[in-house]
C-alpha cells in the first residue's frame, strides 16, 4: 500500500486595526484554494493573546497599531513560535522599519498597494521557508544603503517630528500638533532613535542640533 501525502491548507492569522482592510484580506484568503483563515485581531495586544492557541502557519501583521505595534507582536511571539512565519503588510515604506521587522523575525514585508497575487505568492514562499521582500521594498532598501551622514535617511515626517522633539514637545503634544495618532508618533520616534543610533530622546535632540538635522530658528 502506497501512502500519498495530501497537501494541507496554509493556515493564516490576520492582524490589522482597520476592519475594512481585514475584510478585504478575509475575502481574498477565503477565495484562494489551499489557504485557510484561522483567526484575526484588531490590535497587537489581542494578537499576542490569540495567536498562540491558533498556531497559524503565517501571520499577516500591520505595522502601526494601538497598544502594541507589528514589530512588538513579532518580538513577543517569534521566539516561542518558530514554525509560525510573520509577514508585515504595511502602507509604510521605510527601510529602517523593514530592518527592524526582519531583525525581530519577520520572513516577509509587503506594501498594502501590492496585488492579491503578490500577497498569495509571498505567503506561499514564506511558508516554504524563504525570506521575501516586496519589489518596492527591495528597491527602497538598495537605495538606502548609503548612510554616511547621521540622520541622512530620516524621512520628511521623521524630520518634522525630530524638530518638535528639539522644541521639547511630548508625544501627545506632537500628535495634537500634527493631527496624527499617538501610536504613529511613538512609532516614528522609535525609528528616529534607531536611525540616529541613540538610546534616548535627549541624545537624539543633541545629535540633531550638532549636525543641524532640523531647521534653526
Amino acid at each position: 500500500m502506497t501512502l500519498i501525502d495530501v497537501p494541507t491548507d496554509i493556515t493564516i492569522f490576520l492582524v490589522d486595526d482597520h476592519p475594512m482592510v481585514r475584510a478585504g484580506l478575509v475575502g481574498m484568503i477565503q477565495g484562494e484554494r489551499g489557504m485557510k483563515l484561522v483567526g484575526e485581531a484588531g490590535d497587537g495586544r489581542e494578537a499576542v493573546r490569540l495567536i498562540p492557541s491558533c498556531k497559524p502557519d503565517v501571520v499577516l501583521v500591520d505595522l502601526i497599531m494601538p497598544y502594541l505595534d507589528g514589530i512588538g507582536v513579532i518580538e513577543a511571539l517569534h521566539p516561542t513560535m518558530p514554525d509560525t512565519h510573520f509577514v508585515v503588510l504595511s502602507s509604510m515604506l521605510d527601510p529602517d522599519a523593514v530592518r527592524r521587522a526582519v531583525h525581530a523575525g519577520a520572513r516577509g514585508y509587503l506594501l498594502k498597494t501590492a496585488s492579491a497575487q503578490e500577497l498569495i505568492t509571498m505567503i506561499q514562499q514564506v511558508k516554504a521557508g524563504r525570506r521575501v521582500l516586496g519589489p518596492e521594498v527591495t528597491d527602497a532598501m538598495i537605495a538606502n544603503q548609503q548612510r554616511d551622514v547621521p540622520g541622512g535617511d530620516l524621512t520628511q515626517r521623521e524630520r518634522q517630528i525630530l524638530a518638535l522633539m528639539v522644541q521639547g514637545m511630548s508625544n501627545q503634544d506632537m500628535a495634537h500638533q500634527m493631527s496624527i495618532a499617538l501610536p504613529t508618533v511613538k512609532f516614528h520616534v522609535t525609528n528616529i532613535l534607531s536611525k540616529l543610533q541613540v538610546d534616548s530622546r535627549t541624545e537624539a535632540v543633541v545629535l540633531a542640533m550638532k549636525h543641524k538635522l532640523v531647521p534653526g530658528d
